[in-house]
């Protein structure tokens, strides 16, 4: 019988690049599937922490193994703020308001932050931190992180959140000027996805003994 694996999440997108990257003889399902399940609250001061607490939360609720993922930008000029608070940063999301506007306005707060910062002390980088539990612990953690520079103006229109603002040195481009395989191949998420993935068919592996 195949292992069922919950996935913290109901961006079928994000389901969708879990189940193809770790490419796992599991059945996958989302929250989506448990309507009524009460959200976990992310109050951790890290990535980290609420990676774990949707895990165990999630896992205890549904009864089923979870994988959760908690992620965002780390930018050293400003203390490693946004961080935690990354899809927040500008104020919480208004009832009805588009993603994207949120977006622009987390990105332009970040702009104004470090209007008077130079260039070479704008350093940042995206972090993932990827946690798979049963209902009863911890089973695996992982973390991702992709190396970058915030730019001072928003540049390229593929990805999401900050990605127009992260200019990666390496491929002379910002994030959202990357093609989905692109940024997969290098991204923090996909990283932490790379990592955990010889963990998880070792784990599964165990199972089935």
């Amino acid at each position: 019988m195949k292992q069922k694996i919950v996935v913290a999440s109901t961006n079928p997108g994000k389901l969708g690049e879990l189940r193809a990257m770790l490419d796992a003889d599991v059945e996958w399902v989302g929250l989506s599937d448990f309507p009524g399940i009460e959200e976990v609250e992310e109050d951790g001061v890290t990535f980290a922490q609420n990676a774990r607490k949707k895990a165990l939360g999630y896992a205890k609720a549904t009864g089923l193994w979870t994988i959760a993922d908690d992620s965002g930008l780390v930018v050293d000029a400003l203390g490693g703020e946004p961080g935690v608070k990354s899809a927040r940063f500008s104020g919480e999301k208004l009832q009805g308001e588009d993603r994207t506007l949120i977006d622009h306005r987390n990105i332009a707060k970040v702009l104004e932050l470090l209007k008077d910062v130079p260039k070479e002390k704008r350093t940042a980088r995206f972090v993932c931190c990827l946690c798979l539990a049963s209902p009863e612990e911890v089973l695996l953690e992982t973390q991702g992180t992709l190396e970058g520079g915030i730019i001072d103006r928003e540049i390229g229109s593929n990805g999401f959140g900050y990605d127009p603002i992260v200019f990666v040195p390496g491929l002379g481009k910002t994030v959202a000027q990357m093609t989905s395989e692109e940024k997969n191949s290098i991204s923090h998420r996909g990283n932490a996805i790379r990592k955990l993935k010889p963990l998880l068919a070792a784990v599964l592996e165990g199972q089935e003994r």
